[in-house]
């Protein structure tokens, strides 16, 4: 059985934090626009900073991280600075 995703897209732009999705998805990957201005926190959960996904550090240069991993309870993501930041992901 194949499995397609339709992703969508999130851009961030400033120090926050953002639910992007709720329940299971899929983080196809993070394209940073500019160097990172603080570290990016990834987290699958509706509440809470602690990243069990991933953390992209501070100074992080510009350029395209792949991650291709499922979510269950959600995406989001904590940005520390006020970095330019596109998520590309799919919801289940």
């Amino acid at each position: 059985m194949s499995l397609t995703y339709e992703f969508q897209y999130t851009n961030i732009t400033s120090a926050t934090t953002t639910q992007i999705a709720t329940g299971r998805g899929r983080l196809h990957s993070i394209v940073v626009n500019t160097t990172a201005a603080g570290a990016i926190s990834i987290i699958d959960n509706t509440a809470g900073t602690t990243a069990n996904i991933g953390t992209l550090k501070a100074s992080v240069v510009e350029g395209t991280y792949l991650y291709d991993v499922s979510f269950s309870k959600g995406l989001r993501i904590v940005t520390a600075g006020a970095s330019d930041i596109t998520v590309c992901w799919a919801q289940d």
